[in-house]
Protein backbone atom coordinates (compact mmCIF):
# COMPACT_ATOMS: atom_id res chain seq x y z
CA UNK A 1 0.00 0.00 0.00
CA UNK A 2 1.11 3.52 -0.65
CA UNK A 3 0.38 6.32 1.77
CA UNK A 4 -2.00 9.06 0.73
CA UNK A 5 -0.39 12.37 1.65
CA UNK A 6 -3.41 14.48 0.72
CA UNK A 7 -7.14 13.94 1.20
CA UNK A 8 -8.65 12.21 -1.80
CA UNK A 9 -11.35 13.97 -3.79
CA UNK A 10 -13.16 11.99 -6.50
CA UNK A 11 -12.96 13.45 -9.98
CA UNK A 12 -15.91 15.49 -11.17
CA UNK A 13 -16.99 12.80 -13.65
CA UNK A 14 -17.55 10.19 -10.91
CA UNK A 15 -21.27 9.75 -10.21
CA UNK A 16 -21.62 10.83 -6.54
CA UNK A 17 -24.20 8.08 -5.95
CA UNK A 18 -22.70 5.48 -8.33
CA UNK A 19 -20.45 2.50 -7.66
CA UNK A 20 -17.38 4.71 -7.16
CA UNK A 21 -19.00 6.93 -4.54
CA UNK A 22 -16.55 7.53 -1.71
CA UNK A 23 -17.83 7.43 1.86
CA UNK A 24 -15.23 7.80 4.61
CA UNK A 25 -14.72 9.21 8.08
CA UNK A 26 -14.29 12.62 6.41
CA UNK A 27 -16.79 12.26 3.55
CA UNK A 28 -20.33 11.62 4.82
CA UNK A 29 -23.41 10.68 2.88
CA UNK A 30 -26.05 13.34 2.19
CA UNK A 31 -28.54 13.73 5.03
CA UNK A 32 -31.34 11.21 4.78
CA UNK A 33 -29.66 9.20 2.03
CA UNK A 34 -31.46 5.98 1.08
CA UNK A 35 -30.70 4.02 -2.13
CA UNK A 36 -33.63 4.07 -4.54
CA UNK A 37 -33.34 0.48 -5.77
CA UNK A 38 -32.86 -1.80 -2.77
CA UNK A 39 -33.65 -5.48 -3.37
CA UNK A 40 -33.21 -8.83 -1.64
CA UNK A 41 -30.52 -10.72 -3.59
CA UNK A 42 -31.13 -14.40 -4.26
CA UNK A 43 -28.15 -15.63 -2.23
CA UNK A 44 -27.69 -17.70 0.93
CA UNK A 45 -28.16 -15.53 3.99
CA UNK A 46 -26.59 -15.89 7.41
CA UNK A 47 -29.80 -14.48 8.92
CA UNK A 48 -33.20 -16.17 9.14
CA UNK A 49 -35.65 -15.08 6.47
CA UNK A 50 -34.82 -13.01 3.40
CA UNK A 51 -31.27 -11.98 2.62
CA UNK A 52 -30.25 -8.45 3.62
CA UNK A 53 -30.94 -5.68 1.13
CA UNK A 54 -28.45 -4.45 -1.49
CA UNK A 55 -28.91 -2.04 -4.37
CA UNK A 56 -29.85 -3.72 -7.65
CA UNK A 57 -26.40 -3.67 -9.27
CA UNK A 58 -24.65 -4.99 -6.17
CA UNK A 59 -27.31 -7.66 -5.71
CA UNK A 60 -26.88 -8.93 -9.28
CA UNK A 61 -23.10 -9.04 -8.90
CA UNK A 62 -23.41 -10.81 -5.55
CA UNK A 63 -25.69 -13.46 -7.08
CA UNK A 64 -23.14 -14.15 -9.81
CA UNK A 65 -20.23 -14.23 -7.37
CA UNK A 66 -21.91 -16.52 -4.84
CA UNK A 67 -22.91 -18.90 -7.64
CA UNK A 68 -19.33 -19.04 -8.94
CA UNK A 69 -18.00 -19.72 -5.46
CA UNK A 70 -20.55 -22.49 -5.01
CA UNK A 71 -19.46 -24.03 -8.32
CA UNK A 72 -15.92 -24.07 -6.91
CA UNK A 73 -17.13 -25.84 -3.78
CA UNK A 74 -16.95 -22.77 -1.55
CA UNK A 75 -19.94 -21.67 0.52
CA UNK A 76 -20.41 -17.92 0.94
CA UNK A 77 -23.28 -16.33 2.85
CA UNK A 78 -24.51 -12.76 3.01
CA UNK A 79 -24.19 -11.51 6.58
CA UNK A 80 -25.01 -7.83 6.20
CA UNK A 81 -25.99 -5.43 3.44
CA UNK A 82 -27.81 -2.10 3.52
CA UNK A 83 -28.04 -0.39 6.91
CA UNK A 84 -30.06 2.71 7.61
CA UNK A 85 -28.62 5.70 9.48
CA UNK A 86 -30.56 4.57 12.56
CA UNK A 87 -29.31 0.99 12.40
CA UNK A 88 -25.72 2.17 12.02
CA UNK A 89 -26.14 4.46 15.02
CA UNK A 90 -27.22 1.48 17.12
CA UNK A 91 -24.29 -0.62 15.89
CA UNK A 92 -21.80 2.18 16.54
CA UNK A 93 -23.16 2.70 20.04
CA UNK A 94 -22.77 -1.01 20.73
CA UNK A 95 -19.13 -0.96 19.64
CA UNK A 96 -18.48 2.17 21.68
CA UNK A 97 -20.03 0.64 24.79
CA UNK A 98 -18.10 -2.61 24.37
CA UNK A 99 -14.72 -1.28 23.22
CA UNK A 100 -14.53 2.39 24.17
CA UNK A 101 -14.68 5.36 21.82
CA UNK A 102 -11.11 5.14 20.50
CA UNK A 103 -11.22 1.44 19.63
CA UNK A 104 -14.70 1.74 18.15
CA UNK A 105 -13.43 4.37 15.70
CA UNK A 106 -11.20 1.77 14.02
CA UNK A 107 -13.87 -0.91 13.59
CA UNK A 108 -17.20 0.87 13.17
CA UNK A 109 -18.36 3.82 11.09
CA UNK A 110 -20.27 6.70 12.57
CA UNK A 111 -23.86 6.92 11.32
CA UNK A 112 -23.94 8.79 8.03
CA UNK A 113 -20.38 7.66 7.27
CA UNK A 114 -21.01 3.96 6.63
CA UNK A 115 -20.65 2.27 3.25
CA UNK A 116 -23.48 -0.02 4.25
CA UNK A 117 -25.90 2.90 3.98
CA UNK A 118 -25.02 3.27 0.29
CA UNK A 119 -26.28 -0.17 -0.74
CA UNK A 120 -22.93 -0.81 -2.49
CA UNK A 121 -21.35 -2.80 0.38
CA UNK A 122 -21.87 -6.18 1.97
CA UNK A 123 -20.36 -8.38 4.65
CA UNK A 124 -19.88 -12.05 3.83
CA UNK A 125 -19.57 -15.24 5.87
CA UNK A 126 -18.62 -18.82 5.15
CA UNK A 127 -21.83 -20.76 5.65
CA UNK A 128 -20.86 -22.27 8.99
CA UNK A 129 -20.64 -18.95 10.77
CA UNK A 130 -17.02 -19.63 11.71
CA UNK A 131 -15.16 -16.42 12.57
CA UNK A 132 -18.06 -14.29 11.33
CA UNK A 133 -16.91 -10.66 11.10
CA UNK A 134 -13.78 -11.33 13.16
CA UNK A 135 -10.11 -11.32 12.18
CA UNK A 136 -9.86 -15.12 11.87
CA UNK A 137 -12.33 -15.00 8.97
CA UNK A 138 -9.31 -14.23 6.78
CA UNK A 139 -8.29 -17.90 7.16
CA UNK A 140 -11.65 -19.30 6.05
CA UNK A 141 -12.23 -20.65 2.51
CA UNK A 142 -14.86 -18.00 1.75
CA UNK A 143 -12.43 -15.19 2.55
CA UNK A 144 -9.61 -16.75 0.53
CA UNK A 145 -11.91 -17.30 -2.46
CA UNK A 146 -13.23 -13.74 -2.28
CA UNK A 147 -9.74 -12.27 -2.02
CA UNK A 148 -8.72 -14.13 -5.18
CA UNK A 149 -11.90 -13.76 -7.23
CA UNK A 150 -14.16 -10.94 -6.00
CA UNK A 151 -12.73 -8.46 -8.51
CA UNK A 152 -14.02 -10.62 -11.36
CA UNK A 153 -17.52 -9.66 -10.24
CA UNK A 154 -16.77 -6.01 -9.47
CA UNK A 155 -16.02 -6.29 -5.75
CA UNK A 156 -12.99 -5.21 -3.74
CA UNK A 157 -11.87 -5.93 -0.19
CA UNK A 158 -12.64 -2.40 0.91
CA UNK A 159 -10.47 -2.31 4.04
CA UNK A 160 -7.36 -4.36 3.16
CA UNK A 161 -4.48 -5.20 5.51
CA UNK A 162 -1.83 -2.56 5.94
CA UNK A 163 -4.08 0.27 4.76
CA UNK A 164 -5.43 1.47 8.10
CA UNK A 165 -3.58 4.78 7.70
CA UNK A 166 -5.51 5.37 4.46
CA UNK A 167 -8.96 3.91 5.10
CA UNK A 168 -9.13 4.59 8.83
CA UNK A 169 -10.32 1.04 9.53
CA UNK A 170 -8.66 -2.22 10.51
CA UNK A 171 -8.47 -5.09 8.02
CA UNK A 172 -11.95 -6.47 7.29
CA UNK A 173 -11.68 -9.49 4.97
CA UNK A 174 -15.47 -9.87 5.11
CA UNK A 175 -16.37 -6.34 3.94
CA UNK A 176 -16.76 -6.23 0.17
CA UNK A 177 -17.59 -3.14 -1.85
CA UNK A 178 -18.99 -3.14 -5.38
CA UNK A 179 -17.16 -0.70 -7.67
CA UNK A 180 -17.55 -2.38 -11.08
CA UNK A 181 -15.38 -4.96 -12.81
CA UNK A 182 -12.93 -2.53 -14.43
CA UNK A 183 -12.07 -0.54 -11.31
CA UNK A 184 -12.08 -3.65 -9.11
CA UNK A 185 -9.65 -5.42 -11.43
CA UNK A 186 -7.27 -2.47 -11.44
CA UNK A 187 -7.50 -1.99 -7.68
CA UNK A 188 -6.76 -5.69 -7.11
CA UNK A 189 -3.90 -5.78 -9.62
CA UNK A 190 -2.23 -2.70 -8.14
CA UNK A 191 -2.88 -3.61 -4.52
CA UNK A 192 -4.36 -0.22 -3.72
CA UNK A 193 -7.38 1.16 -1.90
CA UNK A 194 -10.45 2.85 -3.33
CA UNK A 195 -9.12 6.15 -1.98
CA UNK A 196 -5.90 5.71 -3.93
CA UNK A 197 -7.72 4.59 -7.06
CA UNK A 198 -9.96 7.65 -7.03
CA UNK A 199 -6.94 9.82 -6.46
CA UNK A 200 -5.35 8.37 -9.59
CA UNK A 201 -8.59 8.78 -11.51
CA UNK A 202 -8.74 12.40 -10.41
CA UNK A 203 -5.20 12.86 -11.67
Amino acid sequence: MTAASEPITPSSDVDPTGPLMLVTKDLPLPDGYVPADLVHPNVPSASPGAAPLLNAATAAAAEAMFAAARADGVAITLVSGYRSFTTQAIIREGHTSALGAEAAEAVSARPGHSEHQTGWAMDIGDGSGTCSMTACFADQPAAAWAAANAHLFGFIIRYPPGAEHITGYVYEPWHLRYVGVGPATEIAARGITLEEYLGSVAG
